[in-house]
């Protein structure tokens, strides 16, 4: 996906479960602030059953880059700072009130 924003309709013409984003964070304050481990580690947003959506991290402590993105899908961790899920995932108003924390 491209860095323009995440629109409902977008969201609506997706399969469920698709991986539509990913990338890598850095786990630290001055990043997307997980456990403060300063660890990259990689993140997956993926659309859910209901046009709905979610943003996954894989776990810090489990150490950099450990995890595939479908290991990240299904044991990550959400992310559920605002700013965090804007950040990663640009969104208009309605493809924002369709996450699902």
């Amino acid at each position: 996906m491209s860095k323009e924003k995440l629109t409902l309709e977008q969201l609506k013409k997706m399969k469920p479960e698709t991986i539509f984003a990913k990338g890598t964070l850095v786990d630290s304050p001055d990043g997307i602030n997980l456990a403060r481990t300063d660890r990259r580690v990689g993140w997956v947003a993926v659309r859910g059953g209901i046009h709905d959506w979610c943003i996954y991290a894989q776990n810090p402590h489990e150490g950099e880059m450990a995890w595939g993105l479908e290991q990240v899908k299904r044991m990550g961790d959400k992310i559920t700072s605002e700013e965090h899920i804007k950040k990663l995932v640009p969104c208009d108003n309605e493809a924002f009130e369709m996450y699902r924390y």
